[in-house]
């Protein structure tokens, strides 16, 4: 049972970097199959992939923000971590972290997210 929760800054001033933690209790981010999922959802888009780094470290990125997207982690805090760069308001979102499971067919644990409010 993951117990996933995000942090950071909720405001973010335009052309600036986004960086949020996705700290995960309950589970190890090491561990086998699974991989750790950066989603975000706005009014006009609805829900959005961001990308994913998986339990090896390997890591995949929507094609329409892939120029701007890191996602990293730290294994001994159980913890991993997005970067959006050069953000704009269109990037105003609530952003979530959740568990990626290929035998759920999907993404079977998430945080509550958190509000990101990118404006000057």
């Amino acid at each position: 049972q993951e117990q996933m929760q995000e942090s950071g800054p909720g405001l973010v001033k335009p052309s600036q970097t986004l960086s949020l933690t996705c700290t995960v209790a309950g589970g190890s981010i090491t561990t086998n199959n699974y991989y750790w999922c950066w989603i975000r959802q706005t009014p006009g888009a609805g829900l959005e992939y961001i990308g994913y780094i998986g339990y090896s470290g390997n890591t995949h990125y929507s094609p329409s923000l892939k120029a701007r997207t890191s996602i990293s982690r730290d294994t001994s805090k159980n913890q991993f971590f997005l970067q959006l760069t050069s953000v704009t308001p269109e990037d105003t979102a609530v952003y979530y972290c959740a568990r990626g499971d290929p035998d759920a067919l999907g993404m079977d644990y998430w945080g509550k997210g958190t509000q990101v409010t990118v404006s000057s």
